[in-house]
């Protein structure tokens, strides 16, 4: 179709930069709402160039959904968009089925025309109850909940960002085509920080870096990782709220950016055996006026008494909290030793087998990084567990905590039933919210064989949460 009519807002990357990171300070400086939903009404109003506003939320097990509203109809009806709660995996029965969207207006995103269509800006919404009080299968606002708590009544912020790996395959769908296929086609074997300038995993890269860029992620460094056609692009900290939103949106744009060239990205953590798998480790740290609460230069590995508690926490709770952190079945084959794997249930300086590390930092930098965590978890899910178990969770009273002899889950079954069995998972999610979250998993790991062997299985690929087609599964 001819596009010589159509007058769309197209803007260059370095407006797309300047908007976005204008927005980004707004975000940080805690600009009231109110304040905020004017501005953004008035400039969707008097912007003739936008068409449509698209409205994004996530599901329970974390799959990223997104409404396209009409920009002449949200400016009308912005106070009352509802939607099919019945039809999102985890949510609501058929007989309660509506649900009403709020627009978080401080979660608002230019994006780039030419990947993500001409005419649209992107902005995340809060999932709210028939009557307007906050849905409890909406993890996000569960999150910003515990984030606004701590920040009002203890000037707390509860800061985050993490490594996000992936993997690069040859040809469209090919998650979804594995039942056919059995395997997957590298598209780069160059490893560990190295590529061609022209190979096609550094082009996949540069773009995605670009787009990011352009949406105020504040880039850091990308490169290949270890395993063949894998790849890791780092972005900037941020509050814990907006970082969750930004793994959201970096999965999106590496799928957006992977189908316009032909290609797939996966975010199974280990789509290969016999190669390292991908993680999501998940750098955190609370700072209060500026200050980064977890930095002691006194302290044991120069970190605070705070942030020692805070890890003796995690450990504390490992095994309760690894479904939430680790998702799928297929989530089990990277906590696998022989790759790196952080299957080990103790904190270390060095040892990356841990499932807590301490990096070398300073009073900016001091952070804890919990390693165990996987690509395709709901990041919402996973910040909620990471700060609510390191701030509140009882601390175990076992001999040498930090250093003991205890191991995660290597299967979703036992995962499954630490996580049934845990008082402390009922305190995170409720019991409703948690009984469904259970549910969810435990019909996953039905669908497929309950030894994970050696070989990748179909049913792994095909019923996993973040590649599942509905249609197939109601096959089943």
């Amino acid at each position: 179709m001819s596009t010589e009519l159509r007058d769309f807002l197209m803007l260059s990357y370095g407006e797309l930069e300047e908007l976005n990171l204008e927005a980004k300070e707004q975000r940080i400086a805690h600009v009231p709402s109110g304040q905020l939903q004017e501005e953004r009404l008035k400039y969707l109003s008097d912007e003739k160039r936008i068409k449509a506003v698209t409205v994004l939320f996530s599901d329970l097990e974390g799959r990223l959904h997104m409404l396209d509203y009409d920009k002449k109809f949200l400016l009308k009806a912005s106070d009352n968009l509802t939607f099919d709660g019945s039809s999102i995996r985890g949510f609501t029965a058929q007989r309660e089925s509506d649900l009403r969207l709020a627009i978080d207006w401080s979660a608002f995103y230019w994006a780039p025309g030419d990947i993500f269509g001409p005419g649209k800006v992107l902005v995340f919404g809060e999932v709210l109850d028939r009557d307007g009080a906050p849905f409890d299968g909406d993890v996000r606002g569960k999150l910003q909940k515990l984030s606004s708590e701590y920040f009002k009544r203890e000037g707390y912020t509860l800061n985050a960002a993490n490594e996000i790996e992936g993997f690069l395959f040859k040809g469209l769908d090919a998650e979804r085509r594995f039942h056919e296929t059995g395997t997957f086609e590298y598209v780069s074997t160059g490893g560990y920080y190295h590529s061609l300038p022209s190979d096609p995993l550094r082009m996949f890269i540069d773009t995605v870096a670009e787009v990011q860029r352009a949406m105020g992620f504040q880039n850091e460094k990308d490169h290949p990782e270890v395993a063949p056609s894998q790849f890791e692009i780092n972005y900037g900290y941020g509050e814990v709220v907006a970082s969750a939103d930004r793994i959201q949106l970096y999965k999106l744009i590496c799928r957006q950016v992977a189908t316009r060239l032909g290609m797939t990205v996966s975010f199974l953590p280990k789509p290969v055996v016999g190669v390292n798998g991908s993680g999501m480790h998940t750098n955190v740290s609370v700072s209060r006026d500026g200050k980064n609460l977890f930095w002691d230069p006194s302290g044991e590995e120069k970190m605070s008494a705070l942030a020692w508690q805070f890890i003796d926490r995690i450990l504390t709770h490992g095994s309760d909290t690894c479904l939430m952190l680790n998702a799928s079945v297929n989530a089990y084959r990277r906590l696998d030793p022989h790759f790196e794997a952080p299957n080990q249930i103790k904190a270390s300086a060095v040892d990356r087998g841990s499932m807590v590390r301490i990096p070398i930092g300073n009073e900016r930098s001091a952070r804890v990084e919990v390693r165990s965590v996987g690509p395709d978890s709901n990041p919402y899910m996973v910040m909620l567990a990471v700060f609510q178990t390191g701030l509140e969770a009882d601390i175990s009273s076992i001999a040498n905590l930090r250093q003991a002899d205890r191991y995660l889950p290597d299967n979703i079954y036992d995962a499954l039933a630490d996580f049934r069995n845990s008082a402390w998972t009922t305190k995170l999610l409720g019991e409703d919210v948690k009984q469904r979250y259970a549910e969810l998993k435990q019909a996953s790991a039905d669908r497929c064989p309950r030894l994970l062997g050696t070989f990748v299985k179909a049913q792994e690929v095909q019923y996993h949460h973040e590649v599942y087609n509905q249609y197939l599964w109601n096959l089943f």
